[in-house]
């Protein structure tokens, strides 16, 4: 059996992916609720902000009524389906000592994430990963949001200066961590990350066995569809 490798964090983050996706509707409080009692010690979700300012948790970002669709940036949250939560109401509902992992989809929205943030106290502000796949956008939210943890999610083929210089370049700038595909990681690109002094998010881990293959390679965050199966692995990995 692979030896452990060594982690940023004293255990890895296991965030439900969109809520128990595979349990329940995607991006519901009933999801992310499930979520939380099945045992997920972290929510993951896609934010948009509405026409009135509102931050909605939803996948893609689009409304459909009478076979037409459009962005959500063009309703009023009153207008919205009722399945779709606020940010706050998850905040609220799943509480202050989850972690959240927050695709910020629309950018026009980080200004209300971090007020939502900030209206916590400083040890909440560190369990709020905001994600998004744009180096230079991210630069630009550090110089501005200095309290907000930033994420770089990207998938390793569009990494074109490569992964050390990436690395590198997050950590000169500020940004907290880096996303990949669990198939873009392996032992090596895990313990690069962290010797820049980042930590190693690793998504998309559906299997028993894959999820238990991440945490031995030592990342410090996964995300799953399934947080029934990610506590169960964890338990085998950790617990026993």
């Amino acid at each position: 059996m692979q030896q452990r490798l060594p982690s940023k964090f004293e255990r890895p983050i296991l965030f439900a992916h969109r809520g128990a996706k595979a349990h329940s509707p995607e991006n519901t409080l009933e999801s992310f609720l499930l979520a939380t009692r099945l045992g997920a010690t972290g929510i993951e979700t896609d934010v948009w902000i509405t026409k009135d300012l509102q931050v909605v948790c939803d996948h893609d970002g689009l409304v459909k009524k009478r076979l037409r669709s459009a962005r959500i940036d063009n309703y009023l949250m009153s207008e919205l389906p009722e399945s779709i939560p606020k940010l706050e109401e998850v905040f609220q509902k799943c509480g202050d000592t989850q972690n959240y992992s927050i695709d910020i989809c629309d950018p026009s929205a980080i200004e209300v994430v971090s007020k939502l943030v900030r209206a916590h106290d400083d040890d909440f502000a560190k369990r709020v990963w905001l994600c998004h796949p744009d180096f230079d956008l991210l630069c630009s939210w550090r110089k501005e949001y200095p309290q907000l943890q930033l994420v770089n999610s990207i998938r390793l083929a569009r990494i074109s200066e490569g992964v050390e210089r990436r690395c590198a370049n997050l950590a000169a700038n500020g940004i907290f961590a880096l996303n990949m595909h669990h198939t873009d990681w392996n032992g090596g690109l895990v313990a690069l990350a962290h010797r820049f002094n980042l930590a190693a998010f690793s998504w998309d881990i559906q299997h028993l066995e894959l999820l238990r293959d991440a945490y031995r390679m030592g990342v410090d965050a996964v995300f799953s569809d399934w947080p029934d199966r990610m506590i169960d692995a964890y338990k085998l990995e950790f617990e026993d």
